[in-house]
């Protein structure tokens, strides 16, 4: 049955059914979220803070969105939820991970969070955030059981965390203190997906509490991947024990889940660089489409031991993690508290996905392997023959994640001396990074329905491929990416924290930071061999050089490197109803894997360019209303690198950056039913150094917003309705400032009702209109008033999906 069919009766379907029940709707007992109203100014901030205070006496610009808001913001990835935070940058074209995030005009120069932690209960998910193909939101999962997210940007967040001089967004879990649970059912309406979470906390004894929850879900995604792309999910499980001076909280988590990972994809650009007209290409939908096909399901290749290695693609990003922790937290005798949090986590998995080196003619694929050199479907052996007449020279990232296993534990004892709080902290970290590339080169028509594989012929009739694979490597980029890491990262940091009540109103703080790495193992990149990969007797073409990890000459890895971050603020408390704060924090984010590439001296950690630095000044004004709060932070940041390596140029990008803006939060209720709520953030970056000196960093915006209003309707106001606006203006490819990635404006809207007692129906749209937004693109510039092809990562296109919700 077509999509569009089964669609409109789906609909039809949903629609009947609302408005039959339209009438029976009742009172929906509020859950532990629920009662979370995010945002709110007199809220309790614990992330990236020492003690616990309302957002209006805090001297840092703080976020929080209950699971409520995320659920009306109609996300499709763990990214979108961030979206809605002004200052953050999340770049969610990526599918369920491997986005790109940042805060405040900071670069993002190689991918994942650099320099902004992703926390799950106050502790990394990973020590480093910006870990090629095993960032930290492909092992986050965002489900019921989380009650809040928390971002702080800036702030204290250098001094409280490693690596995070940009800021943290924490994923704050339900405790069962308040007693209820829901479980709902989803899919996708035009699209193939299916999920299913529970979740429930209770009491169960004399200060003893609990909650467990979880989800699954399979289907194919948002995107036409041909397979079931969306294959797991995660149960997690908290026990709490209040005592008279204090609490314990054991907490444990295991998420085993697959989902596609979409890279640039062809796009059709006309005018000119300055004002391009952005299109899909023939036969190609970029809203849609993947270059995962049924005819490209596997890669097989040498392993780091020397023997064969399958990778199966539709495992695409598989996050395997086993975590147990535990925190404790004591108030002592003579006004002395202590507070410790740690946790274990078994990483590991697999990054399997398509990426295009290059799109181009049929010609100029052909001829790039001697003239006379023609092409034929790999299937059937007919000749090739599209619309478009275009070909894709895929390298497929296949990764083997083997052992990204960390250990955290963060140790706090605080005195309080009358109106003086003095915190003195302990945090060790152990993060394992051991991972094996295996990246093989394919030819691939352009299609977005199961693109077919394509074998290439010299002119005097030779085979060159063998099933669409032309090489066991990537001879397009030198033969650089079979690769092997063993590599571990032990991280001790001291820190202390001030906090002085000078008065009723002014409270100062100020903070310090020693973070000092130890890092250890080894890394080897690419060799040549012959190998007869298919066991058939005969050496092809392509097994007559095929890369192998080169072994016998590892680079072994053994250097520290260390660095202070600081913070100073303040927070004067106008009334009861405003404040001001300002703020300067310095900080450093290190490298890991990045840096193990360029043949430098990774014995001596003085010649290792392992930091970069990021300092940040802000000051703020709070208000609150009977009806609302507004929040407005003006705030400047300056980026030192040194470089790193970015896997899908193929390069070392290195730059400093400077950075000025303006954040506004604000929610305002017009009456009981009608609340909107939204962001803007105004951001002028600036390179200043090397060849960009004077541009603006690619890939940045100067503004960028949401508005998300919600109307409760029906007598009992348990209805709801509600749509997101979440828009940025036009921004640029690349450094060199040629090629315009316009603005866009994504859509996304919801509408709930009650039926009975506890159950509703949520019908959710995301990208109502269909917007195609880029939001990544390989290409600095086009050739103007000419049709060029470039490689592009839009935003999925529209899809709408159906839950069923009961709460208890």
């Amino acid at each position: 049955m077509k999509k569009s069919t089964l669609f409109l009766k789906r609909l039809l379907l949903i629609v009947a059914f609302m408005l039959s029940n339209l009438s029976f709707s009742q009172e929906v007992k509020p859950a532990e979220t629920d009662s979370i109203k995010g945002g709110k100014i007199e809220e309790v901030v614990i992330t990236g803070v020492v003690n616990q205070r309302s957002k209006i006496k805090s001297s840092v610009s703080v976020s929080s969105i209950s699971a409520v808001q995320v659920e009306q913001s109609a996300p499709r990835s763990t990214a979108e939820i961030f979206r809605t935070i002004p200052g953050i940058r999340s770049e969610s074209s990526g599918g369920e991970g491997n986005a790109n995030i940042t805060v405040r005009g900071v670069p993002i120069s190689s991918g994942g969070s650099k320099y902004l932690q992703i926390q799950e209960d106050g502790l990394p998910v990973l020590l480093y955030g910006d870990i090629a193909f095993a960032t930290s939101d492909i092992f986050t999962r965002f489900d019921r059981n989380v009650a809040r997210v928390e971002a702080i940007r800036g702030g204290s967040a250098s001094t409280l965390s490693s690596n995070s001089p940009g800021g943290i967004i924490n994923f704050i879990s339900k405790t069962g203190k308040t007693e209820g649970g829901s479980m709902a059912t989803s899919f996708g309406l035009d699209y193939n997906d299916f999920r299913t979470d529970i979740e429930y906390g209770s009491k169960i004894g004399d200060g003893l509490y609990f909650h467990a929850g979880g989800f699954y879900r399979t289907g194919e995604g948002v995107r036409d991947a041909g397979f079931t792309a969306n294959n797991g999910g995660q149960v997690k499980f908290n026990l709490t024990k209040e005592f008279e001076n204090g609490s314990v909280t054991i907490y444990t988590k295991f998420l085993n889940d697959r989902a596609a990972a979409y890279m640039p994809m062809p796009v059709k650009v006309t005018g000119t660089n300055s004002d391009p007209n952005w299109d899909s290409v023939s036969g190609y939908d970029a809203t849609s489409g993947t270059q995962q096909s049924v005819y490209l399901s596997h890669n097989v290749g040498l392993g780091p031991d020397g023997q064969l290695r399958r990778g199966v693609v539709s495992d695409g990003m598989h996050p395997v993690s086993k975590s147990i922790g535990a925190s404790a937290t004591f108030n002592l005798e003579g006004d002395w508290k202590i507070t410790n949090n740690g946790r274990f986590s078994s990483n590991s998995g697999q990054f399997i996905t398509p990426f295009p080196a290059e799109v181009a003619s049929a010609t100029s694929i052909a001829n790039s392997f001697g003239a006379g050199s023609t092409l034929t479907y790999a299937n059937d052996g007919t000749p090739f023959n599209t619309a478009n007449g275009l070909v894709s020279r895929i390298h497929m990232f296949d990764v083997q994640l083997n052992n990204m296993n960390n250990f955290m534990n963060d140790l706090r004892v605080t005195k309080k001396f009358d109106k003086l709080g003095i915190t003195a902290g302990y945090f060790k970290s152990i993060q394992n990074i051991s991972m094996s590339w295996l990246w093989n080169s394919y030819l691939q028509e352009v299609s977005d329905n199961n693109p077919r594989l394509i074998n290439v012929t010299d002119a005097s009739g030779n085979l060159l491929s063998d099933n669409g694979l032309y090489a066991y490597g990537v001879p397009f980029w030198g033969n650089c990416c079979t690769r092997n890491y063993d590599t571990q990262y032990n991280v001790s940091a001291p820190y202390a924290n001030l906090t002085l009540d000078a008065t009723d109103k002014l409270t100062l703080e100020g903070g310090i930071r020693f973070d000092k790495g130890q890092v250890n193992g080894s890394f080897a990149g690419s060799v040549q061999t012959t190998y007869d990969i298919n066991n058939d007797g005969v050496i092809s073409t392509p097994e007559s050089s095929v890369s192998a990890v080169d072994t016998a000459n590892a680079t072994a890895v053994d250097y520290d490197y260390d660095y202070v971050s600081y913070t100073l603020g303040g927070n004067y408390l106008l009334d009861a109803n405003q404040s001001v704060f300002a703020r300067y924090s310095k900080g450093a984010s290190a490298k890991a894997d990045r840096i193990l590439f360029s043949g430098l001296n990774y014995l001596d950690g003085d010649q290792i360019n392992s930091l970069d630095y990021l300092a940040q000044a802000e000051v703020g004004y709070k208000r609150k209303f009977s009806k609302g709060y507004v929040y407005a932070t003006f705030f400047t940041s300056t980026t030192t690198e040194e470089g790193g390596y970015e896997a899908t140029s193929n390069s070392i990008i290195e730059n400093d950056y400077k950075s000025l803006g303006l954040e506004l939060e604000s929610s305002y209720s017009l009456n009981k039913d009608f609340n909107i709520r939204g962001g803007l953030t105004y951001t002028k970056a600036e390179i200043t150094s090397g060849a960009n000196d004077g541009n603006t960093p690619r890939r940045q915006p100067t503004v960028m917003y949401n508005l998300i209003p919600t109307y409760k309707f029906s007598q009992n106001k348990n209805n709801t309705l509600g749509l997101s606006f979440i828009g940025q203006s036009k921004a640029y490819a690349q450094d060199n400032n040629d090629l315009v990635m316009n603005g866009f404006l994504i859509v996304n809207g919801f509408v709930e009702v009650g039926i009975t007692k506890g159950l509703s129906l949520n019908l959710a749209g995301n990208n109502l209109f269909n917007t195609l937004a880029i939001t990544e693109v390989e290409e600095g510039s086009i050739v103007n008033n000419a049709t060029n092809i470039v490689r592009a990562r839009p935003l999925p296109g529209r899809s709408l999906s159906m839950a069923l919700n009961y709460k208890f």
